[in-house]
């Protein structure tokens, strides 16, 4: 609207400026010819009033339609913002309904969680009000047990008083009839009942010794099975069985190959069995021959740090390693060899040495257990004085004395008879030949070395820790075992003897009877055997002693 007036103010101005300007104008030029040009000045001055009247009417009219369109953005602009405020006004309404309904429904919600929380108050209260009631109706029920009760023992000890004197008075009646006292009864009643209570144990007893008579070779049949069952597991796996760690599982599958041709190849190259299943990181090779497994094993290992796992590569890999490995069979064999001073052995006995490395006997690696032989064989020798030539001969038995148990041709021969066939081919001397033969008393020996290897090799499987296990687990057994005796009442001391192979338990005299000695041991020897894995058997001796003490002074 200002806008529109100042348009048109400027308009009227203009005009009259331009009025001003003509009559300036015209003034000037008729100053010369005042009189003469009235009539033209005067016609120019109404022109230019018509002019001017025409040009006011234009501006005019122009500041009307200015004006009017003006008035008309004015009224849209004016309509658009009410519009806004009218939706504005609208969304808040619809905003404030929402957040009222909202308000109302969560003042509904507590409204119906207090009078919940008040029900259950309630219903506390009534249930404490109801147990209280109970305590009290039970302790008013208590008050009168104890006064029944109470009179009850009053009228229990009055009754006991005449039964005593009753008894007094029918036990001097019959002192005064069987002309016997009290004392002399008794010890008359407990005769006749120890002589009849010796009877009947001596009738359970032969009974007891017929029945163990009958079932006796049953009985040990079945604990020879128990055994076998309960060792046969372990040491299976122990000695057919090597683990493969892996990096990662995403290994197994190019082990496996497509549709399983790389695990083919490789168990066809080896001849040892893999075993590919759910167990992280590891891979199972499964074999009873050791130097089968070693192969498998390194081989394996290179394959995978190559990453080419193909049948040619596999077949490739195991040919190398298979020639690496007997070459190590013989470096082992000849560096033990040379280690004991051992001279003019066969080539091919060296041989089996070596793989004497790769082979264990319950638990104990047999190349080490044959080098301990044989040194405790020169040991035992020289001390009993034999001659320096007969030292070196049963060093020489002491290692070769478990030589068949890496024979290659299978056979039903034990490992001694092999052994002293092996010995025999390769042209031994009779006397090791014999003291390998002869180690497990299968056939007679003829010299003084067999019984020497004998010994020395039962020394060395029997030392503490030697065999299944290391010397944690071996001090870790012969632990529970003392602990096993001592857990029993009346034990005093407790003693693990011949590595872990006898349990010696010294009892208390005064709380363990001789009789209650041999159940002792009896439930000992069973508890073992429920709670413990150990190899062989264990023998549980019981050991009470009486001693008497005086001193003359």
């Amino acid at each position: 609207m200002d806008i529109t007036l100042g348009l048109v103010g400027g308009l009227v101005i203009g005009a009259i400026i331009g009025i001003i300007v003509a009559n300036y104008l015209v003034r000037k030029a008729s100053q010369g010819k005042i009189a003469e040009s009235n009539k033209q000045s005067d016609l120019v001055i109404q022109e230019a009033r018509i002019t001017a009247k025409r040009i006011t009417d234009e501006a005019e009219v122009n500041a009307e339609k200015i004006i009017s369109k003006a008035e008309s953005k004015n009224e849209a602009i004016k309509q658009k913002k009410i519009q806004e405020a009218k939706s504005k006004f609208s969304k808040l309404k619809a905003d404030y309904e929402n957040f009222k309904t909202e308000r109302k429904m969560e003042l509904k919600e507590r409204e119906l969680e207090v009078k919940n929380q008040e029900n259950a108050l309630k219903q506390r209260k009534q249930d404490f009000a109801g147990q209280l009631e109970n305590l009290e109706s039970r302790e008013a029920e208590v008050t009168t047990i104890r006064e029944n009760l109470e009179k009850q023992l009053k009228i229990v000890a009055k009754k006991r008083e005449e039964v005593e004197q009753a008894n007094e008075r029918f036990i001097k009646e019959l002192e005064k009839v069987a002309r016997l006292s009290e004392n002399e009864a008794k010890e008359q009643l407990l005769e006749a009942v120890r002589a009849k209570a010796q009877t009947e144990v001596m009738a359970i007893e032969k009974e007891a010794v017929a029945e163990a008579k009958a079932n006796a070779n049953k009985q040990a049949k079945k604990i020879v099975i128990q055994s076998i069952q309960r060792m046969c597991a372990e040491y299976t796996i122990e000695n057919t069985v090597s683990v493969f760690n892996l990096d990662s599982d995403d290994v197994k599958g190019q082990i496996i190959g497509r549709e399983g041709r790389n695990i083919r190849a490789l168990e066809a190259a080896t001849g040892a069995e893999i075993v590919v299943d759910d167990t992280p990181e590891a891979i199972v090779i499964s074999s009873f021959d050791p130097i089968r497994r070693e192969v498998c094993r390194i081989a394996l290992k290179r394959l995978v740090a190559d990453g080419r796992i193909h049948p040619a590569r596999i077949e490739e890999v195991v040919a190398k390693v298979k020639k690496q490995m007997e070459e190590q069979i013989k470096e082992i064999g000849e560096r033990t060899v040379i280690d004991l001073d051992i001279h003019g052995l066969s080539a091919e006995l060296v041989r089996m040495v070596g793989r004497m490395r790769f082979r264990s006997s319950y638990g104990q690696n047999l190349l080490k257990h044959s080098i301990e032989t044989a040194h405790l064989c020169a040991i035992m020798a020289s001390e009993l004085g034999l001659s320096p030539k007969q030292v070196k001969l049963a060093k020489r038995a002491g290692l070769l004395h478990d030589i068949g148990k890496v024979g290659e041709e299978e056979t039903e021969l034990s490992h001694a008879i092999l052994g002293m066939q092996l010995c025999e081919k390769y042209k031994e001397h009779p006397a090791v030949s014999n003291a390998v033969g002869a180690h497990h008393d299968e056939i007679e020996m003829n010299n003084i070395i067999s019984p020497i290897v004998q010994a020395c090799d039962a020394i060395s499987g029997a030392r503490p820790g030697a065999r299944r296990e290391i010397l944690e687990s071996y001090l870790k057994r012969i632990g529970e075992l003392e602990e096993i005796a001592m857990s029993f009442d009346g034990v005093q001391k407790a003693y693990a003897m011949q590595a872990g192979r006898e349990l010696r338990v010294i009892v208390e005299s005064e709380k363990v009877s001789d009789k209650f000695a041999d159940d002792l041991s009896f439930m000992i020897s069973q508890k073992i055997q429920d709670e413990m894995q150990y190899p062989g058997q264990i023998k549980v001796t019981v050991i009470r002693e009486k001693r008497a003490v005086a001193y003359a002074r």
